[in-house]
């Protein structure tokens, strides 16, 4: 009887595994920040905003690889308490999209950004700055 239970628990853990794997993240990169910001992965995509007082900048990855963002645009909302600052963000070198100016960021910022890369979707994301 034991065997049985024992042998019942152990296929469930098998094919919960499996499902997780073979699920929408079962992929062997990493998200881990590359330039100082704060990764988030949406569609697929990983996006590491990196948020300063003098410009905000969207390094974008496709499976952990830089993604040419060519024709490609964004449009980030920062929220700072009660304070809210959209920014427009276009291509400036091979795997990011950037914008100048001033920005009120820190930790508790919050920043939703709409970006548009070509030939996909719109992807909606969301960042936590720490």
């Amino acid at each position: 009887m034991h065997a049985l239970v024992a042998g019942l628990a152990l296929s469930c853990v098998a094919v919960t595994g499996t499902a997780f794997a073979s699920g929408g993240h079962g992929h062997a990169h990493a998200h881990k920040p590359e330039h100082g910001g704060v990764v988030a992965e949406a569609s697929d995509v990983d996006f590491e905003l990196v948020a300063r007082a003098d410009s905000l900048t969207l390094h974008v990855r496709d499976h952990g690889k830089p993604l040419a963002t060519t024709g490609a645009s964004a449009k980030v909302t920062l929220l700072n308490g009660s304070t809210k600052r959209e920014a427009t963000l276009a291509p400036a070198g091979d795997n990011r999209l950037e914008a100048r100016g001033e920005f009120q960021v820190g930790p508790g910022t919050k920043a939703a950004a709409l970006v548009s890369l070509p030939g996909r979707k719109a992807i909606s994301v969301r960042f936590a700055l720490r």
